[in-house]
């Protein structure tokens, strides 16, 4: 280097070029984990009351860019090469192909969230029409005001609610609370229906005027044609008939698993410890997005199940730390999405929600 003064002055230089650059680097990844980490912060505010507001604006925001950038970019970069040749005419008549796929109608296989109108036909019955719609006839009889399971007539229109209970118009002064207490369900069964919305997230605030579905409710001064039953979770830990999971705590189940929520719901107002159901690896801890399980804790059992509690008061576990079956993981409370002190306990198979009631039976 001393031979050639001016090499070793170029060496200085990509020295000091590189220490400027690492700096100008580590003060761009320093500015955009604080700019990450406040918007985060902000996202769980008042229990992640700001995500749907971001999500939507981060959506829109993409649909404004697509909508000015895309002619522009497709202008650019794509040429038609047919553009300039003569084609004939194509008609779905003299293509099988075109004209299957122009008469193609998809149906979803998504439940519906509508009331909907059936008209009666020569031979219904309650019961028939119950079955098919996959509600009970008492939901069918509060809902048209029938007086008995025979007053129907061929030609009469019914409303049909898309889940068994009952549907309420909200009052004045009225609460989910004071509603749920009225149809005779927990209070989390309204929450829990994905159609029902509220003016306010967070303490479930009602509109008046507004219409609830209230899913299992019972009408009141009404005898319903098959008493809903709730069965008694034992203490967490008891051991199940199949010897798979142990229940996860202890109380009583207020919600069954349904098709749009697929767990159960065990709530005990003294908030018993949680336990985990099987021996695994816990591979989730606290409170991320969904938001909905509050603080939540996920073990994953190693034989392709997974296990999920959710809304707890306390955590008494950390993320990649072994469980045994029986384990205490923390403490039922009322996190999230909740009405009150309850656990919301999911089973997972490949990742696919299972009725937990048939291993913990």
């Amino acid at each position: 280097m001393e031979k050639f003064p001016l090499l070793k002055d170029f060496w200085e230089f990509l020295c000091c070029l590189g220490r400027y650059v690492k700096y100008r680097l580590a003060r761009v990844f320093y500015f955009s984990e604080k700019i990450k980490s406040e918007a985060a912060a902000r996202l769980y505010h008042q229990r992640g009351r700001y995500t749907r507001p971001f999500l939507h604006g981060g959506l829109a925001f993409l649909i404004v860019v697509g909508i000015t950038l895309g002619p522009m970019i497709i202008e650019e970069n794509f040429t038609n090469p047919w553009e300039n040749e003569e084609r004939a005419p194509i008609s779905i008549f003299s293509n099988p192909v075109a004209a299957q796929m122009e008469t193609l109608t998809l149906i979803s296989a998504k439940p519906e969230s509508e009331v909907r109108t059936y008209t009666v036909q020569s031979g219904d019955t309650i019961s028939t029409i119950a079955e098919k719609f996959g509600v009970t006839v008492d939901t069918i009889r509060w809902e048209n005001n029938l007086e008995s399971v025979k007053a129907i007539k061929t030609g009469q229109k019914l409303k049909i609610l898309p889940v068994s209970g009952v549907r309420h118009k909200v009052a004045r002064g009225e609460t989910i609370y004071s509603i749920a207490k009225k149809y005779q369900v927990d209070a989390q069964a309204i929450v829990n229906w994905p159609y029902n919305s509220f003016a306010n997230d967070e303490t479930f605030g009602l509109a008046v005027g507004q219409e609830l579905i209230v899913p299992d409710g019972i009408k009141p001064k009404e005898v319903p044609t098959a008493p809903r039953f709730y069965a008694q979770a034992p203490g967490g830990g008891a051991i199940t008939a199949t010897g798979q999971f142990v229940w996860p705590t202890g109380g009583k189940i207020t919600q069954s698993p349904s098709w749009y929520h697929m767990a159960i719901d065990i709530a005990n107002k003294d908030g018993p410890a949680v336990v985990a159901a099987d021996s695994g690896k816990v591979i989730v801890v606290g409170w991320p997005i969904p938001w909905s399980y509050g603080n939540r804790v996920i073990i994953d059992h190693g034989n392709s199940y997974s296990t999920l509690y959710g809304h707890l008061a306390a955590i008494y576990v950390l993320a990649g730390q072994n469980v045994t079956k029986g384990q205490t993981i923390g403490k039922m409370g009322s996190t999230g999405r909740s009405t009150g002190t309850h656990l919301h306990f999911e089973v997972r198979l490949n990742g696919i929600l299972q009725n937990p009631l048939n291993y913990l039976k």
